[in-house]
């Protein structure tokens, strides 16, 4: 199921070069990293809502500068200490 959404663009927007496809997808792009940034939905639902694969979607974030992994303090204390756990050398 899709929701139709009119938005007003302002006429800065309306310029050569950007037209309402590319308006459209920029708006479910968007839509779809707050969801998943606000962890909402996963990255694999968020790939198939933008019709592409988990792993194109991970590089979109990075192009975007979107964080893929948002660690709170105690996580990032965790993860470093099971990293200190990791040998230093491998045989």
């Amino acid at each position: 199921m899709s929701t139709t959404v009119q938005i007003d663009l302002p006429p800065s927007l309306r310029q050569p070069g950007v037209d309402a496809p590319m308006i459209r997808r920029s708006i479910l792009e968007w839509s779809v990293f707050s969801l998943f940034t606000e962890g909402r939905i996963s990255s694999g639902k968020a790939a198939a809502l933008l019709g592409i694969t988990r792993h194109t979607f991970l590089d979109l974030l990075r192009e975007r500068g979107i964080a893929y992994v948002n660690y709170n303090d105690e996580e990032v204390a965790e993860e470093i200490e099971a990293a200190g756990r990791l040998p230093t050398a491998l045989p």
